[in-house]
């Protein structure tokens, strides 16, 4: 009799009761395959996905189901051990904000390993800011005027050539007008406008507005930052608004070009933390390994910022256990509180998160996928919270209220001031972002080498504490790199000039 083939699991991140539930298959696994654990083995009950989870016990009806020593979901039906578990037997029930403990003061906190790098090189600006990237951003008012900001960026970058420049960058989105002022959606428009007018990567600003749009100028900026403006209407149509932004472009090139790297501390980093594409291996391997790389800057004095709040949803307890006082931990209750009422509103929940590729990965459920998300924060106290493209001022890790849509959530982080971004990806993702370069980290070995082009950093093989503090600690050194003006993959492809996209709230009208 032929013994049936075997196939590997491995239990991700099991406690040291071995209290999970399910485990992950490492290749695909047909029905029948004798699948090795270390307490046993068991045969599975159907073919099984790479990357998708097993039963390693029974579970029962209505029973929680746990992964990573956390609950991920309820189970659907008796679920018996060797079964796949995802869509048809598991999914989420009740949820509860605010009932974990918070800690008592600031939580004891030790890096998992010392950093490597205290400087970076960078650009200091006169009011003493530390920059990455050296850009000159057209910004419009409003989508009326974006495609001529598109125009003036194309062709100043074929005229002005500048070792100090890293281009000129048309930041354009689609809102500005059809919005009543003074709404929520109007201030996170404007918040978001004046971050990247005012952010460090960006060495001048040209403002560029159609004349007639709701989101005038002066709405935007009012006297507290001096930017010059050009208005279409008024100097009558596009070739006048072109041949006027390239002569003051030209103007602001010469004033920069000077300019040279210098040493800066490390601690002068913020650095805005996303994923996107998220599979079952993004718990696994990227998103523990950036979160070392993570907590090597917070050791080392910068700054760090954790978002997507719909995807802290179920493990936003892990959080609220590390705020440093009382305040930062409610305030991440009353955001979760909030989005609940939120996509209730709009005839939605928070598990339609998930999308069809997460699920094809092996994310069943949002608990599940906030569960491996919250990993890239690494394990330092949660310093602060703040809405979405306010500042990020405090040192340390901070979480910023954000869409899980990974342009919105980076947009606001680049406005809060972050002068770098590490994306982790599982299905592959091609994002990039200016002024604010993009990194981005493969979760398996196998899409690394499939998008090489656009993959950085391949966290694939960090399937064990000791290999994500290793290969955390390469990451952190990357990181530094490319601070230092190393490109990262979506800058050498050219991504990052239509990226830019505000949270849009509220009614269009």
């Amino acid at each position: 009799m032929t013994e049936p083939k075997s196939a590997e699991v491995v239990v991700p991140l099991v406690p040291k009761d071995g209290a999970d539930d399910v485990g992950l298959v490492r290749s695909d696994v047909r029905r029948g395959t004798l699948i090795r654990l270390s307490g046993g083995a068991v045969a599975a009950l159907d073919d099984i996905p790479a990357g998708h989870k097993i039963a390693v016990r029974a579970i029962a009806k209505n029973a929680p189901v746990r992964k990573y020593g956390e609950v991920i979901g309820v189970a659907l039906r008796d679920i018996p051990p060797g079964s796949h578990v995802h869509l048809h037997n598991l999914g989420v029930g009740p949820h509860s904000v605010g009932t974990a403990p918070l800690a008592a003061g600031t939580p004891v906190w030790t890096p998992p390993a010392v950093p490597t790098r205290d400087h970076f090189l960078g650009y200091r600006r006169a009011d003493g800011r530390a920059a990455t990237r050296n850009h000159i951003a057209v910004l419009p008012t409003v989508n009326c005027s974006a495609t001529v900001a598109r125009m003036i960026a194309q062709t100043a970058n074929a005229r002005i050539e500048s070792p100090s420049l890293d281009g000129v960058i048309a930041l354009t989105h689609e809102l500005g007008c059809g919005m009543a002022e003074g709404t929520a959606g109007d201030d996170i428009l404007r918040r978001t406008l004046r971050g990247y007018a005012r952010h460090a990567n960006v060495a001048g600003v040209l403002l560029v507005s159609l004349g007639c749009e709701v989101n005038q100028p002066e709405s935007i900026f009012g006297e507290e930052l001096a930017v010059e403006t050009l208005a279409i209407q008024d100097l009558g149509g596009t070739a006048a608004t072109v041949n006027a932004a390239l002569d003051r472009i030209a103007a602001m090139s010469s004033q920069i070009a000077g300019l040279v790297r210098e040493p800066i501390s490390v601690s002068e980093l913020t650095l805005g933390l996303q994923c996107g594409g998220s599979d079952a291996y993004s718990g696994l391997t990227a998103n523990p390994t950036l979160g070392v790389a993570a907590d090597l800057l917070v050791a080392a004095g910068g700054r760090v910022v954790l978002g997507e709040t719909p995807e802290i949803y179920g493990a936003e307890h892990l959080l609220r256990r590390r705020a440093a006082t009382p305040p930062v931990g409610d305030r991440i209750d009353e955001l979760i509180a909030w989005w609940q009422a939120y996509t209730a509103r709009n005839d939605a929940e928070l598990d339609n998160n998930p999308s069809r590729g997460n699920r094809a990965g092996g994310i069943t459920t949002i608990w599940e996928k906030s569960l491996g998300a919250v990993l890239k924060g690494g394990t330092s106290p949660l310093n602060d919270v703040v809405a979405y493209a306010e500042p990020v001022t405090a040192p340390g890790l901070s979480f910023m209220d954000t869409p899980g849509y990974d342009p919105v959530s980076a947009t606001g982080m680049v406005a809060g001031g972050a002068n770098l971004l590490a994306f982790t990806t599982g299905r592959g993702s091609v994002f990039g972002s200016r002024p604010t370069p993009c990194f981005k980290i493969s979760t398996t070995t196998r899409l690394y080498k499939q998008m090489r082009g656009d993959i950085d950093f391949d966290a694939g093989p960090a399937m064990s504490r000791d290999d994500q503090i290793q290969y955390g600690t390469l990451l952190f050194e990357a990181l530094v790199d490319m601070a230092s003006g190393a490109p990262s993959k979506s800058e050498a492809l050219g991504f990052g000039t239509e990226e830019i996209v505000p949270w849009r709230m509220g009614a269009v009208v």
